[in-house]
Order: structure tokens, then C-alpha cells, then sequence
């Protein structure tokens, strides 16, 4: 299986957003690689996150962030549950949960009811450590901008977070030690 060719699937290779994707991908992989590197006795499996690191993002298409010169109907945050939609129908399920899984650090079915989230009300928080990587070293790199490949410093994440609650913070500084 080749990312690229799925990323080509959905985005006009050549164009903004197909680079901004392809760059941003290949960043969050890089990270996420060294990060498996750090957790050798956990089994992290590699070809998988390589795959899914690129992919991850795979729906930004389908939502509403012209900053990224996407013109979908959804609000930026349903990218993740529309990504392991698009994944799951071309039978690649583990790949569609990292797409779901990968917001945030996380966000439970609570958190969605509560504060009215326009996401289906399940949990949607990294549960396999390859899901957990990708999470990690996902966070470092933005997909506007001319620092795309530029790591944000620990301390702009955690601050970033912390808007949305200390559990979040304490899970991404867990990742921290255990990834670093």
C-alpha cells in the first residue's frame, strides 16, 4: 500500500494542498519514527506508522478551512471521523482509526456530548500505541505556514492543551517521557 498514491486519490498531486499535505505527512512520520525508535520493548509496528502517519489527515478536503485552501462543508474538527470513513471503505481499518483517533490528544464521547462537538458521540481517544505515536508527533507540526517542517517547541503544545483541560496536558507530558 502507498499513501502517496491514496493522498492522489482525494488531492490533485502539484497542487497547494496536495504538497501541504504530502510535506506535513512526511513530517509527522519522521517525528512519529524516532518516537517508535524510544519504545523498542513496546513492538511498535513501523510500515504501520509510516502508512498512517501520511494518511492521517487524509480528509481535510471535505472541511471548511480556507487557511489551508480546503472548501468542504464540515467544520475542521470532523476531519478525523470523515478520514476513517474514507479509509474504512477502501478496507484499511487500522489506518481509519489512527484518521478518527488522532485529534487533540484525543476526545471522549463525554467531551462531545458535553460541549455539543459536531462529531458522533464515541470515544475517539489513541488506544494502540502506533495510534498514540502518531498522536504524539502529530502535535508538533502545523499545516499552515512557512514552518510546516519546523518542530513547535514542547512548551506552545502544552500551552495549546492546557485550553482544553489539564487531563489533556497530562496525557501529552506522559507521551513526553514515554516517547522522548
Amino acid at each position: 500500500m502507498n499513501p502517496v498514491d491514496i493522498i492522489g486519490e482525494y488531492y490533485k498531486p502539484g497542487s497547494e494542498t496536495y504538497a501541504m499535505l504530502l510535506g506535513h505527512g512526511k513530517s509527522v512520520a519522521r517525528k512519529a519514527l524516532d518516537a517508535a525508535a524510544k519504545v523498542p520493548h513496546l513492538k511498535p509496528d513501523i510500515t504501520f506508522i509510516q502508512e498512517a502517519a501520511m494518511l492521517h489527515d487524509i480528509a481535510i478536503f471535505m472541511t471548511d478551512a480556507p487557511e489551508l485552501c480546503c472548501t468542504g462543508k464540515y467544520p475542521y474538527i470532523c476531519h478525523g471521523y470523515l478520514g476513517r470513513e474514507l479509509l474504512e471503505n477502501k478496507g484499511l481499518f487500522k489506518h481509519a482509526m489512527v484518521c478518527e483517533r488522532h485529534v487533540g490528544v484525543g476526545i471522549t464521547a463525554q467531551e462531545i456530548r458535553h460541549h455539543n462537538l459536531p462529531l458522533p458521540a464515541r470515544d475517539m481517544v489513541p488506544i494502540s500505541i502506533e495510534e498514540q505515536i502518531i498522536c504524539f508527533a502529530d502535535k508538533f507540526f502545523s499545516k499552515n505556514g512557512h514552518s510546516m517542517e519546523t518542530e513547535k517547541p514542547v512548551k506552545e503544545i502544552l500551552g495549546g492543551l492546557a485550553h482544553y483541560g489539564p487531563d489533556k496536558v497530562k496525557t501529552f507530558e506522559s507521551w513526553i517521557r514515554l516517547f522522548s
